[in-house]
């Protein structure tokens, strides 16, 4: 939202300067982005030319001599056609930067004679598309002075950044209000008269709704006749300029002042090309319109048009059309002020993707009750700067809406801010804000004022008391003391997040952020697809669904890498995955791909031998990785061979925590799944259910155990055993542990043999066992009972027997 300092007086009587208001803008909640000084302007001089003579190497360029109000005439090139003496304009000298041109201007020759500076057009300026020739001022301009305080060019523009809520200050008027409330000038009267008009208006409206549900809930229309449409008034175009609108004519003018000026939009009407009564309805299904911007709009039900009997005329509080459009040959003009239903302007601006000064406001709310003085203000207008003769204003279905009442305790601004205001000054600020206010001296009765439908309630009133108490006077408090000294802050699940994302980062991944959003298909490659997991309004076709797992943002992640030169790519994300649309239903995992030669030891082509492309032993490594960082022991996890079905069958593993509960699963990926995903390449990954594994007991002391070395020696044996081939490894090493838990600390498998030899269906598994006596030395006899034992062990877990 743009407006000036001078358009800002016209509706605040006040001797602030520009950094007061500024400050009290921004203190008051209406955050000012930006302050224009108009700078550029200041430097070019209001000059009188004294004498022109022809260039003697150029036709077409004069050598002017200049007066510049100090007696000392300056040397100016010009190539201008109305360059003539006697001729008042506008100089910009050496040092000087031209917006219109963007340069900076110095002492030049042209043509070998010196030039002192530039005689300026409006187009240089940025005043206008003007180029045909120099300006030209009036004779009495004063010369000398500054060409930017005389034109009114200096007038700082200020923009401030509106919160959707706010719509009362889409007006200056309402930005006006907000500061006279927090006692920075008084706000002047709006100047508002009935017009009386000659007969009634002969264009009739019809308004086809549904009266339950009203998308139109008043039209304000006025024929005024015999126009004369021609520019509107200088200062007017001034100002529309400055905040970046383009003037047209006077008509158009007047409605985009208005609606910056009031927050109030309206529209014009050629009364020559409206045929029949104008008739508010909704759109037929295929109904098209050429609008304003020369873009013609196919249209369908639900979005609202005011037609004739020619068809739509324009898009109901979005944009007008072109045919009805107001131009210089106008004589005859239809002011249309409306009042339409938020929601349907907002769905039929997204749908036909038209963003509308008058969109932006009907959208967030106006005031209703300025329709019809909208209206009355925008005929005066017309009436003082294109003459002509008003009918009298017809207004249809519009109801005044019954005003809302808070009771509002002022204890409430304690309660939700922490400090104490005063009933009275509480009451003063409610008060100079519009509201009608009434009370008890602990309870304050507020009439809410129209133009603020955004306040619902006594925290909304809060919001208003602070903003102009001033929000800088809540002191900082420090955080309360719990009487803990390193209590725990995070939760649990936030502490194991917080380190998976370390581990993961420390094994060489690197951290992605993929979209919540897949595909459907994408979602049915992965378990997912469920119909309450999809999006009512996705941002784009291929993201429809709500992601059932990491791994198919990750394995896109990693191909587009691939498809710009970097193969070797290892990523991870720790984030949420949504089994179904209930608080219940959505999981914290750990996620991860490896793709290439991306392993834990590193990528790429060495001169002591190529890394190997990854496989399910990295992603093994990974999730064991991740269970370990969160806390999970990992010598409990069980470990099945296979995974869900977007993994290889015989290439993946699922983690376990006895029959039932799932940690996760990793592997290598299978091929149709990465056909689907249109990915390529050898690719390996991994999921951990952060949220599945069990809280940690509480320890009754948070002092580590005493360290317990043993003083005998350890020692190692190795072991061959012969079983199915169907039995695991997994098997085996857990055999042999259990025959003397105290005895042996370590089992790790060594070998694994498979041939004629063995037999069909068999195959020999090796293992060297760690062993670490506590209380003595070991004897042969101990090392035969101790083998013994293992040797039984494995027989009856697995079958196997000792290779011979």
């Amino acid at each position: 939202m743009k407006f000036t300092l001078s358009w800002l007086k016209d509706h605040l009587d006040t001797d602030a300067t520009l950094d007061q208001i500024v400050e009290k803008l921004t203190d008051i909640g209406l955050e000012v982005d930006g302050v224009d000084d108009r700078s550029a302007f200041k430097a070019f001089t209001i000059v009188k030319v004294l004498t022109a003579q022809r260039h003697p190497d150029a036709d077409k360029l004069q050598v002017l001599s200049v007066d510049t109000g100090d007696g000392k005439p300056l040397q100016v090139v010009c190539g201008a056609p109305n360059a003539r003496a006697g001729l008042v304009g506008v100089l910009g000298r050496p040092g000087d930067y031209v917006p219109g041109l963007g340069i900076t201007l110095s002492v030049g020759k042209i043509r070998g004679v010196e030039s002192f500076g530039m005689m300026c057009s409006e187009r240089e300026l940025e005043l206008s598309d003007e180029h045909n020739g120099i300006i030209e001022l009036p004779e009495d301009a004063p010369v000398g002075t500054s060409f930017a305080t005389y034109a009114g060019l200096d007038d700082p523009v200020i923009e401030i950044g509106l919160t959707p809520n706010r719509a009362d200050c889409a007006g200056i008027r309402g930005i006006a209000r907000d500061l006279a409330a927090a006692g920075l000038g008084v706000l002047k009267p709006l100047k508002s008269e009935t017009i009386r008009g000659e007969g009634e208006t002969p264009v009739k409206v019809i308004l086809e709704q549904d009266e339950d549900k009203p998308f139109c809930t008043g039209f304000a229309l006025r024929l005024v006749k015999g126009v004369k449409n021609g520019p509107s008034p200088k200062w007017m175009q001034q100002r529309l300029k400055a905040i970046g609108l383009r003037p047209i004519n006077a008509l158009v003018d007047i409605t985009n002042y208005i609606t910056f000026d009031l927050g109030r939009p309206l529209h014009v009407f050629d009364a020559a090309k409206v045929k029949g009564a104008l008739t508010v309805r909704s759109a037929r299904e295929g109904e098209t319109i050429m609008a304003l911007d020369q873009r013609e709009y196919k249209l369908k039900a639900g979005h609202y048009v005011i037609a004739d009997e020619n068809g739509p005329e324009s898009i109901a509080g979005v944009m007008g059309g072109e045919h009805s459009g107001c131009d210089e040959n106008t004589t005859d003009v239809l002011i249309e002020s409306a009042l339409w239903d938020p929601r349907m302007i907002a769905r039929a601006g997204r749908e036909l993707g038209i963003v509308t000064d008058a969109r932006y406001r009907f959208e967030r709310g106006v005031d209703p009750e300025m329709m019809i003085p909208g209206a009355e203000i925008a005929t005066q207008m017309v009436l003082d700067f294109c003459g002509g003769k008003p009918t009298e204003l017809e207004v249809v279905g519009y109801r005044p809406v019954a005003a809302r009442v808070i009771d509002f305790p002022v204890s409430e601004v304690r309660r939700l801010t922490g400090i104490d205001v005063p009933y009275e000054t509480a009451f003063d600020i409610l008060k100079r804000l519009g509201f009608g206010v009434e009370g008890d001296g602990k309870v304050i009765r507020a009439t809410v004022p129209s133009w603020r439908g955004d306040v619902e309630g006594k925290a909304d009133l809060v919001e208003e008391v602070m903003r102009i108490h001033g929000i800088n006077r809540i002191e900082p408090q420090p955080l309360p003391s719990k009487g803990a000294v390193n209590g725990r802050i995070l939760t649990t699940l936030q502490i194991r997040t917080r380190n998976a994302r370390r581990m993961l980062a420390s094994r060489g991944m690197m951290e992605a952020v993929t979209y919540s959003f897949i595909s459907e298909a994408q979602a049915k490659a992965f378990g997912g697809g469920k119909p309450e997991l999809k999006l009512a309004n996705p941002i784009a076709s291929d993201m429809s669904d709500m992601r059932p797992s990491l791994l198919p943002g990750l394995l896109a992640a990693a191909q587009r890498n691939a498809d710009r030169g970097f193969g070797d790519t290892a990523l991870f994300e720790v984030s949420s995955i949504y089994e179904g649309d209930t608080p219940d239903k959505q999981r914290r995992v750990a996620g991860g791909v490896r793709r290439g030669t991306a392993g834990v030891e590193g990528s790429g082509r060495f001169w002591s031998g190529n890394a190997a492309p990854v496989g399910v032993f990295d992603a093994k490594a990974d999730a064991l990785a991740v269970l370990e960082a969160a806390g999970m022991p990992v010598d409990r996890v069980q470990i099945e061979a296979g995974g869900p079905e977007w993994f290889h069958p015989g290439r993946s593993g699922t983690l376990k925590l006895g029959p039932k509960v799932v940690l996760g699963y990793f592997g290598e990926f299978h091929p149709d799944t990465l056909e689907a995903l249109d990915v390529a390449g050898a690719l390996c990954g991994f999921e951990i259910y952060l949220d599945a594994i069990p809280e940690p007991k509480a320890k009754s002391t948070r002092t580590k155990p005493a360290l317990n070395l043993s003083q005998f020696q350890s020692l190692k044996r190795d072991y061959a055993f012969v079983v199915d081939s169907t039995i695991e490894a997994a098997n085996v090493v857990k055999a042999v542990a259990a025959a003397d838990r105290k005895l042996i600390v370590g089992v790790n498998v060594f070998d694994v043999f498979t041939g004629a030899s063995l037999g069909e269906g068999k195959k020999s598994i090796a293992v060297e066992v760690l062993l670490q006596p506590q209380d003595r030395t070991l004897t042969d006899e101990d090392f035969d009972n101790l083998s013994r034992q293992i040797v039984a062990s494995v027989a009856k877990q697995t079958g196997g027997v000792l290779r011979g």
